[in-house]
Protein backbone atom coordinates (compact mmCIF):
# COMPACT_ATOMS: atom_id res chain seq x y z
CA UNK A 1 0.00 0.00 0.00
CA UNK A 2 2.90 2.61 0.91
CA UNK A 3 4.41 1.53 -2.46
CA UNK A 4 1.31 1.98 -4.48
CA UNK A 5 1.21 5.61 -2.63
CA UNK A 6 4.77 7.04 -3.00
CA UNK A 7 4.63 5.52 -6.91
CA UNK A 8 1.59 7.76 -7.16
CA UNK A 9 2.87 10.82 -5.40
CA UNK A 10 6.52 10.60 -7.66
CA UNK A 11 4.25 10.11 -10.64
CA UNK A 12 2.50 13.31 -9.85
CA UNK A 13 5.26 15.17 -9.01
CA UNK A 14 7.01 14.67 -11.86
CA UNK A 15 3.95 15.35 -13.68
CA UNK A 16 3.36 18.58 -12.42
CA UNK A 17 7.08 19.88 -13.90
CA UNK A 18 5.62 19.91 -17.23
CA UNK A 19 4.63 23.32 -16.38
CA UNK A 20 4.84 26.93 -14.45
CA UNK A 21 2.69 29.44 -13.20
CA UNK A 22 2.56 33.21 -12.55
CA UNK A 23 0.77 36.03 -13.07
CA UNK A 24 -1.45 36.38 -16.06
CA UNK A 25 0.30 38.79 -18.68
CA UNK A 26 -2.63 40.55 -21.22
CA UNK A 27 -4.19 37.55 -22.99
CA UNK A 28 -2.24 35.38 -20.99
CA UNK A 29 -3.30 32.32 -18.72
CA UNK A 30 -0.30 33.06 -16.16
CA UNK A 31 0.63 29.09 -17.29
CA UNK A 32 3.64 28.35 -18.96
CA UNK A 33 4.66 25.60 -20.58
CA UNK A 34 8.94 25.47 -21.43
CA UNK A 35 9.08 29.32 -21.24
CA UNK A 36 5.86 29.76 -23.36
CA UNK A 37 2.85 31.46 -21.55
CA UNK A 38 -0.31 29.82 -23.29
CA UNK A 39 -2.73 31.77 -24.22
CA UNK A 40 -6.18 32.22 -23.64
CA UNK A 41 -8.90 30.61 -25.92
CA UNK A 42 -11.06 32.39 -28.22
CA UNK A 43 -14.42 31.61 -27.28
CA UNK A 44 -17.31 30.51 -29.66
CA UNK A 45 -18.12 34.50 -30.10
CA UNK A 46 -15.51 34.79 -32.03
CA UNK A 47 -16.51 32.12 -34.90
CA UNK A 48 -17.29 35.21 -37.27
CA UNK A 49 -13.66 36.08 -36.89
CA UNK A 50 -13.04 32.66 -38.19
CA UNK A 51 -15.06 32.56 -40.95
CA UNK A 52 -14.12 36.21 -42.60
CA UNK A 53 -14.08 37.03 -45.90
CA UNK A 54 -10.49 38.75 -45.78
CA UNK A 55 -9.29 35.19 -44.19
CA UNK A 56 -8.75 33.85 -48.08
CA UNK A 57 -6.82 36.14 -49.31
CA UNK A 58 -4.40 36.92 -45.57
CA UNK A 59 -3.64 33.41 -45.02
CA UNK A 60 -4.39 31.38 -47.77
CA UNK A 61 -6.24 28.30 -46.89
CA UNK A 62 -6.21 26.80 -50.73
CA UNK A 63 -2.17 26.48 -50.02
CA UNK A 64 -2.47 24.76 -46.50
CA UNK A 65 -5.08 22.31 -48.31
CA UNK A 66 -2.90 21.89 -51.81
CA UNK A 67 0.46 21.41 -49.20
CA UNK A 68 -1.66 18.75 -47.21
CA UNK A 69 -2.19 16.37 -50.38
CA UNK A 70 -4.84 14.84 -49.50
CA UNK A 71 -6.46 11.39 -50.88
CA UNK A 72 -9.64 9.75 -50.84
CA UNK A 73 -8.36 6.78 -48.65
CA UNK A 74 -7.32 8.72 -45.98
CA UNK A 75 -8.67 9.98 -42.29
CA UNK A 76 -8.16 13.52 -40.91
CA UNK A 77 -8.10 14.86 -37.92
CA UNK A 78 -9.50 19.13 -38.16
CA UNK A 79 -8.54 19.80 -34.41
CA UNK A 80 -9.52 22.92 -32.77
CA UNK A 81 -11.92 22.54 -35.47
CA UNK A 82 -14.06 25.70 -34.38
CA UNK A 83 -16.86 26.21 -37.03
CA UNK A 84 -15.96 24.89 -39.53
CA UNK A 85 -13.59 26.77 -42.02
CA UNK A 86 -11.24 24.14 -42.78
CA UNK A 87 -13.34 21.05 -41.67
CA UNK A 88 -15.34 21.36 -45.30
CA UNK A 89 -11.85 22.61 -47.12
CA UNK A 90 -10.51 18.97 -46.00
CA UNK A 91 -13.94 16.58 -45.86
CA UNK A 92 -13.76 17.14 -50.22
CA UNK A 93 -10.25 16.01 -50.39
CA UNK A 94 -10.25 12.61 -48.19
CA UNK A 95 -12.31 9.56 -46.66
CA UNK A 96 -13.18 10.75 -43.03
CA UNK A 97 -12.90 13.66 -40.87
CA UNK A 98 -13.32 14.20 -37.37
CA UNK A 99 -14.25 17.53 -36.29
CA UNK A 100 -12.74 18.29 -32.84
CA UNK A 101 -13.17 20.55 -30.46
CA UNK A 102 -13.53 21.52 -26.67
CA UNK A 103 -16.47 24.06 -27.02
CA UNK A 104 -19.64 22.29 -27.81
CA UNK A 105 -21.14 25.40 -29.46
CA UNK A 106 -18.30 25.73 -32.14
CA UNK A 107 -19.40 21.83 -33.32
CA UNK A 108 -22.80 23.00 -33.42
CA UNK A 109 -22.06 26.06 -36.08
CA UNK A 110 -19.25 23.21 -37.88
CA UNK A 111 -22.27 21.06 -38.21
CA UNK A 112 -24.82 22.91 -39.37
CA UNK A 113 -22.26 24.55 -42.06
CA UNK A 114 -21.72 20.82 -42.84
CA UNK A 115 -25.23 20.34 -43.12
CA UNK A 116 -25.83 23.46 -45.88
CA UNK A 117 -23.17 22.34 -47.92
CA UNK A 118 -24.27 18.90 -48.04
CA UNK A 119 -20.99 17.16 -46.39
CA UNK A 120 -21.55 13.69 -44.82
CA UNK A 121 -18.29 12.49 -44.49
CA UNK A 122 -17.35 14.29 -41.04
CA UNK A 123 -17.67 13.01 -37.44
CA UNK A 124 -17.71 15.55 -34.99
CA UNK A 125 -16.14 14.72 -31.38
CA UNK A 126 -16.10 16.75 -28.08
CA UNK A 127 -12.56 17.05 -27.27
CA UNK A 128 -11.53 17.37 -23.57
CA UNK A 129 -8.66 19.49 -21.66
CA UNK A 130 -5.80 16.59 -21.33
CA UNK A 131 -7.36 14.10 -24.67
CA UNK A 132 -8.65 14.24 -28.45
CA UNK A 133 -11.10 11.70 -27.65
CA UNK A 134 -10.03 10.38 -30.82
CA UNK A 135 -10.03 6.62 -31.81
CA UNK A 136 -6.42 4.80 -31.32
CA UNK A 137 -3.87 4.57 -34.28
CA UNK A 138 -6.83 5.51 -36.27
CA UNK A 139 -5.51 9.13 -38.46
CA UNK A 140 -3.34 9.93 -41.02
CA UNK A 141 -2.87 13.57 -40.50
CA UNK A 142 -4.15 15.72 -37.52
CA UNK A 143 -4.01 19.29 -38.26
CA UNK A 144 -3.97 22.83 -35.77
CA UNK A 145 -4.83 25.94 -37.31
CA UNK A 146 -3.94 28.61 -35.15
CA UNK A 147 -4.60 26.28 -32.44
CA UNK A 148 -1.60 24.32 -30.84
CA UNK A 149 -0.69 28.26 -28.85
CA UNK A 150 -3.74 27.68 -26.95
CA UNK A 151 -4.00 24.13 -25.55
CA UNK A 152 -4.42 24.19 -21.71
CA UNK A 153 -2.62 21.30 -21.15
CA UNK A 154 -0.27 20.73 -24.67
CA UNK A 155 1.77 18.02 -23.90
CA UNK A 156 -0.68 15.87 -22.93
CA UNK A 157 -2.57 16.78 -25.71
CA UNK A 158 0.57 16.11 -27.95
CA UNK A 159 0.98 12.49 -25.60
CA UNK A 160 -2.70 11.66 -26.65
CA UNK A 161 -2.24 12.79 -30.32
CA UNK A 162 0.53 10.28 -30.32
CA UNK A 163 -1.70 7.33 -29.90
CA UNK A 164 -4.24 8.43 -31.79
CA UNK A 165 -1.79 8.40 -35.18
CA UNK A 166 -1.30 5.69 -37.08
CA UNK A 167 2.69 4.54 -37.16
CA UNK A 168 3.62 6.92 -40.25
CA UNK A 169 0.75 9.85 -39.36
CA UNK A 170 1.22 13.27 -39.02
CA UNK A 171 0.72 16.28 -37.25
CA UNK A 172 0.60 19.85 -38.92
CA UNK A 173 0.37 22.74 -37.16
CA UNK A 174 0.16 26.02 -38.95
CA UNK A 175 1.05 29.10 -36.45
CA UNK A 176 1.25 32.93 -37.19
CA UNK A 177 4.58 33.53 -37.13
CA UNK A 178 6.13 35.11 -34.46
CA UNK A 179 9.57 35.61 -36.08
CA UNK A 180 7.94 38.72 -38.43
CA UNK A 181 6.35 41.80 -36.63
CA UNK A 182 4.81 43.11 -39.24
CA UNK A 183 1.75 40.46 -38.57
CA UNK A 184 -0.41 42.27 -36.70
CA UNK A 185 -1.71 39.13 -34.18
CA UNK A 186 -1.64 39.16 -30.69
CA UNK A 187 1.50 38.52 -29.23
CA UNK A 188 0.62 35.22 -27.45
CA UNK A 189 -1.05 33.76 -30.45
CA UNK A 190 2.10 33.88 -32.54
CA UNK A 191 5.29 31.54 -31.98
CA UNK A 192 8.35 31.02 -33.46
CA UNK A 193 9.28 27.88 -35.23
CA UNK A 194 12.20 27.36 -32.67
CA UNK A 195 9.52 27.26 -30.04
CA UNK A 196 7.28 25.07 -32.12
CA UNK A 197 10.45 22.52 -32.71
CA UNK A 198 11.22 22.66 -28.76
CA UNK A 199 7.72 22.05 -27.30
CA UNK A 200 7.24 19.11 -30.26
CA UNK A 201 10.43 17.18 -29.71
CA UNK A 202 9.93 17.15 -26.31
CA UNK A 203 6.03 15.80 -26.63
CA UNK A 204 7.70 12.78 -28.65
CA UNK A 205 7.75 14.47 -32.48
CA UNK A 206 10.04 15.35 -35.07
CA UNK A 207 9.88 18.00 -37.72
CA UNK A 208 9.57 16.18 -41.74
CA UNK A 209 8.81 19.33 -43.30
CA UNK A 210 8.28 22.77 -43.36
CA UNK A 211 5.80 24.74 -46.46
CA UNK A 212 7.24 27.86 -46.22
CA UNK A 213 4.71 29.84 -49.13
CA UNK A 214 1.53 30.96 -46.69
CA UNK A 215 1.88 34.70 -46.35
CA UNK A 216 1.66 34.95 -42.62
CA UNK A 217 1.74 31.55 -40.92
CA UNK A 218 4.30 28.76 -40.68
CA UNK A 219 3.29 25.15 -41.48
CA UNK A 220 5.16 22.42 -40.27
CA UNK A 221 4.68 18.85 -40.40
CA UNK A 222 5.73 16.06 -37.87
CA UNK A 223 6.36 12.47 -37.55
CA UNK A 224 6.47 10.43 -34.64
CA UNK A 225 10.31 10.24 -33.02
Amino acid sequence: MMKSSLVILLTSFLFSQEYTYTNPSKDGTGKYFLEREISTIMGHMGAPWLDRSSREKEERPDLVIEALNLDRTQIVADFGAGSGYFTHRIASKCSLVYAVDIQKEMLVLNKKKMEEKNIKNVIFTLGAEKNTNLPKESIDYLIMVDVYHELEFPYEIMRDIYGVLKHNGKVVLVEYKQEDPRINIKPLHKMSVKQIRKEMEYSGFELSQSYKKLPRQHMLFFNKK
